[in-house]
């Protein structure tokens, strides 16, 4: 395995910790530490409790990982309602 490698997982952020920094639960059932990744913070992508995340990690370390992507809702996916009213009211 060389050096550069990380390993891949899927998980649920169970709780958020100060510094930018999660509890997360893997699926195989370990909870981990991980942190913001430098791209998330860049394009300001909010995690919450609950979300379903990736996280890499070094297989020399595998208590600490770093979230790479925060997957969509499927609750969001379906169509809005639409919108009512606007920034000005008509007479």
């Amino acid at each position: 395995m060389a050096k550069e490698e990380l390993m891949q997982f899927d998980g649920l952020v169970i709780e958020i910790l100060p510094d930018a920094r999660y509890r997360v639960q893997l699926d195989q059932g370990h909870e981990i530490v991980a942190y913001t990744a430098g791209k998330m913070k860049k394009n300001r992508i909010k995690t919450l409790a609950g979300d379903r995340v990736t996280v890499e990690m070094s297989p020399y370390d595998l208590e600490k990982g770093r979230l790479v992507f925060r997957h969509k809702d499927e609750r969001s996916a379906g169509p809005r309602p639409p919108v009512r009213g606007g920034q000005f009211r008509r007479r």
